[in-house]
């Protein structure tokens, strides 16, 4: 077994150390998200934090940790008679980023279930998981349904089985830890709320502390052992604090002037439902009963609300989370409460522990997690109009439009991509459309296929009760369709002829409704944008829609108009995608007014590089942006080489008078 890294060897991330030992102390405040970039020890730290639980005492042979004082009375394993029982390490879980719902909950023997009437299961990671650490790494690029049954689990402290009405419940109480690099994609708002915590890490700028960071991993890489030796007593000691404040917990006092705080706070910072609240009091008793202290204060309600509220303030993907750390200053001042009053000389007062990287117990940190500035956006000059010219020169970036609720762009035909909610595909989840043979294991049965398949044959196995008797040749796996995420690559017309200040805004603000309606339908975006002499891939496709939209916020102006430079990148960009996705289906949303100059024949190499996409059956939608009292049409006539449709900025809106654009019209050879 390798040796874990020492948890109190981790150099800063003060944040991060914090957010995970009050997990430790009270597994009721529901996990810690940790954001941030690569490289910034949040594996490390989440490892090493198994080091540091108390020992757990289970039922020997109870494949579910039942606990021998309080057995599970659902447990699959029992019933169990109250009891001793063997003590051993907790443990750490990880749940890969491709595990299967039925690796994640558990899988039931449906053929034993139908022939037998037996419930024979086998548990999965939530079972193996139970009074321990589970650990997602990457949580961002796992599907939506398995982070809903995480996270429904962690919130009910029991996992659900159900299949053809057969159902097994088992309990499922875990440290849930989550890390994600925000650069590779954000978490839904509803799914980042059930987080408890979140805490933002970052790497040191200090060199003094990167040098010590560099050291203590060389001399752990060469000897795990003796480097781990050298941390025993700093790890032994926090391991002890870690069982007092346990023990203390259910003597810390909440009292009314610290719940009217929180209930203060959460009002002023107009986070959704209660859930805040409820996290903000159990997080503040844990900070108590981590300082030693029976009675919260003040300073354990601001702690609390910097670790509980940012990501519960994000309202689309475009915000960046954090705290107004003054705005959150003057709620607690003005509900302060006569028993929170922080006594200066007390525990978390002078003799407050320094804020270092050695061995010293993470304190309270006084800087905000997640305090992450917003993009910088350019000052706008004049609003007079620029040069309309193809061959004006480059303009600044021109703040985008207010976004507005886009119509739904959808590729034709059936897909089998990752899931999503923009276009059809066979699913895992959806609604059931048909049977067939199992190819492997039996996910999904179809219970009336099924009993068709074996009917025929009962007289000749056999039969002469009232059970049916199934055998594996008759089982059916239901077909499902539901929708799938595409990759949505934008092609932005960045030219002269696009560079009227007004216009331009209102272009990237169709842009960005585009991209937050990409968010919501979990699609990977790309960007590639053309003036100038060329085109350029201003964004590789990723699942970060944030990154997109601060690209495009950044986006110059100027230039000609090279219409066939920036297909011919976009036909690129799909080409080298296709291989690394093959089920993902492209989008291509071209963004211009359709005046292609520069270079001989300009429009003519527009409309080859047009067909092109076209002969390869790619989906595509124009949207044109050709506005004043004469139009020229050549957008639409850049759609009809595409073989799609075009759509004026207004009729790309959802309430607008005009008809719904469902399906891109274009030709689709690898779905038909």
């Amino acid at each position: 077994m390798n040796t874990p890294y020492p948890f109190t060897a981790l150099v800063g991330q003060d944040d991060l150390r914090l957010g995970l030992l009050l997990n430790a102390v009270s597994p009721a405040v529901g996990g810690v998200l940790v954001r941030g970039e690569k490289g910034t020890a949040k594996s490390t730290a989440v490892r090493a934090l198994a080091a540091l639980m108390p020992e757990v005492d289970v039922v020997p042979g109870c494949r579910f940790s039942c606990d021998p004082a309080a057995p599970d009375p659902a447990c699959p394993d029992g019933p169990h008679e109250a009891g001793s029982g063997a003590a051993r390490a907790a443990r750490t879980v990880e749940l890969p980023v491709g595990a299967s719902e039925d690796r994640l909950v558990g899988a039931l023997d449906i053929e034993r279930a139908l022939s037998e009437g037996v419930k024979a299961f086998e548990p999965g990671l939530l079972a193996d998981a139970h009074r321990g650490i589970l650990y997602v790494d990457e949580v961002n690029l796992l599907h939506d349904h398995l982070v809903d049954l995480l996270l429904d689990a962690a919130a009910m402290g029991a996992s659900y089985v159900e299949r053809e009405g057969v159902s097994v419940r088992h309990a499922a109480r875990f440290l849930l830890v989550g890390t994600m690099n925000p650069e590779e994609g954000e978490l839904r708002p509803q799914l980042l709320d059930r987080f408890g915590l979140t805490v933002e890490v970052a790497a040191s700028r200090d060199t003094d502390q990167r040098v010590e960071v560099v050291r203590r991993r060389l001399a752990y890489d060469a000897d795990p052992t003796a480097f781990a030796a050298q941390w025993a007593d700093e790890e032994a000691a926090l391991r002890a604090r870690i069982a007092a404040a346990r023990a203390l917990l259910p003597e810390v006092r909440l009292g009314d002037g610290a719940l009217r705080q929180i209930a203060a706070t959460c009002a002023a910072f107009e986070v959704d439902g209660m859930r805040a609240d409820i996290v903000m009091a159990r997080t503040a008793t844990a900070l108590a009963a981590w300082a030693g202290r029976t009675d919260v204060l003040a300073e354990d309600v601001r702690q609390a609300a910097l670790l509980a509220l940012p990501h519960r303030r994000r309202r689309n993907p475009f915000d960046a989370p954090g705290l107004d750390e003054d705005k959150l200053d003057e709620a607690l001042e003005q509900h302060g409460g006569e028993d929170d009053d922080p006594d200066p000389d007390g525990p978390d007062g002078d003799d407050r522990p320094p804020r270092g990287d050695g061995p010293d117990t993470p304190p309270r940190p006084d800087a905000e997690a997640g305090d992450t500035p917003a993009p910088a956006v350019p000052e706008q000059g004049g609003e007079q109009e620029q040069g309309r010219s193809s061959g004006g020169g480059e303009q600044q970036p021109v703040r985008a439009a207010e976004p507005f609720r886009a119509k739904t762009l959808s590729v034709p035909g059936l897909g089998e991509g990752a899931a999503g909610r923009r276009s059809r595909a066979r699913t895992e989840h959806g609604r059931t459309t048909g049977a067939r043979r199992p190819h492997g294991a039996l996910t999904k049965l179809h219970l009336a296929a099924t009993v068709r398949a074996a009917a025929p044959h009962q007289r000749a196995r056999g039969r002469s009760g009232p059970g049916l008797v199934v055998r594996r040749d008759d089982l059916r796996q239901a077909t499902r369709e539901g929708r799938e995420g595409n990759l949505v690559l934008f092609v932005v017309d960045a030219s002269g002829s696009m560079a009227a200040r007004q216009r331009m805004g209102a272009v990237k603000g169709a842009v960005l409704s585009l991209l937050l309606d990409a968010y919501q339908r979990r699609d990977k975006v790309g960007l590639v944008t053309f003036r100038g002499r060329g085109a350029e891939v201003a964004l590789p496709p990723t699942s970060s829609v944030d990154a997109a939209a601060a690209r495009l916020e950044a986006l110059p102006t100027g230039g000609r108009t090279p219409v066939a430079a920036g297909l011919l990148k976009a036909h690129e960009v799909l080409r080298v995608e296709r291989m690394r996705d093959p089920s993902r289906r492209p989008l291509l949303v071209v963004v211009t007014d359709g005046r292609a100059t520069g270079g001989p024949e300009p429009v003519a190499l527009a409309s080859r590089a047009a067909r092109l996409h076209a002969a390869e059956g790619t989906a595509s939608v124009v949207v044109d942006c050709e506005s004043g009292p004469v139009r020229l049409g050549l957008a639409a006539d850049l759609a009809r080489d595409l073989g799609s449709v075009a759509v004026t900025l207004d009729e790309l809106r959802a309430d607008s008078i005009a008809g719904l654009v469902k399906d891109v019209r274009g030709t689709d050879r690898r779905a038909a």
